[in-house]
């Protein structure tokens, strides 16, 4: 098949994958030219030791996020959000903010167009800014590191998040109570589980789904 004849579904996955595993290889190419400059390898067993440390770990966190942000982000949004990274940081909350925005809803062609366009421009905004803060961090190093500051810069994400959850609750306030209400008792009573949050994030959707069919069933939702 040749590309202009591709459906926009094909293309996307087509050049996605293409993506997807040059942005790996791109990845390994660094430690594996240091290795090879320095002509200094890590030794298997500690190299596997390490490994077994911290990949379950991610294994289970990348699981977790395609199967959250998929549905999401679109194919289009997915493949570019994971070769750019931060996708719950940025990517996921611009995309529900367009989504919104336009009212579009994910898993239509609208949907599809709206995700991906907004992760691209996230994407070229947060290039930009990285470049800037670059250029800036010398002499913006005093000021970022004022105590005054410090306090603001620990509330940036739950700031995020919290508008974020506002404009979210607000539409679907009776299906927000159970997820809400479970997450909140767990991490109450389990405090040492909230800096694994979000591997939480498919638990709470499974609870928010039962919720939603059962107080369907019961008749609460029209």
């Amino acid at each position: 098949m040749k590309f202009r004849d591709m459906s926009y579904d094909d293309g996307t996955h087509f050049w996605g994958r293409i993506w997807m595993w040059g942005m790996g290889i791109v990845l390994l190419m660094f430690p594996t030219a240091i290795c090879l400059y320095f002509n200094a390898w890590p030794e298997a067993s500690g190299f596997l030791k390490g490994l077994l440390a911290i990949a379950p770990m991610f294994w289970a966190v990348g699981t977790i996020e395609v199967l959250t942000y998929v549905p999401m982000l679109g194919a289009g949004g997915s493949y570019l959000g994971f070769i750019t990274g931060n996708l719950t940081n940025l990517k996921v909350p611009c995309t529900i903010t367009a989504l919104n925005k336009v009212g579009a809803k994910p898993g239509t062609p609208e949907g599809e167009v709206v995700g991906t366009i907004a992760v691209a421009v996230s994407s070229i905004v947060t290039t930009a800014i990285i470049f800037i803060g670059v250029l800036l961090i010398v002499p913006l190093t005093p000021i970022l590191d004022s105590p005054a500051l410090k306090p603001a810069f620990d509330q940036i994400l739950p700031a995020l998040f919290g508008g974020l959850g506002v404009a979210l609750i607000g539409q679907n306030l009776k299906v927000s109570i159970a997820p809400i209400l479970s997450m909140v008792i767990l991490f109450v009573c389990v405090p040492s589980l909230a800096p694994s949050g979000a591997i939480f994030v498919p638990v709470a959707a499974v609870i928010a789904i039962a919720a939603a069919r059962l107080m369907y069933k019961k008749g609460w939702l029209k």
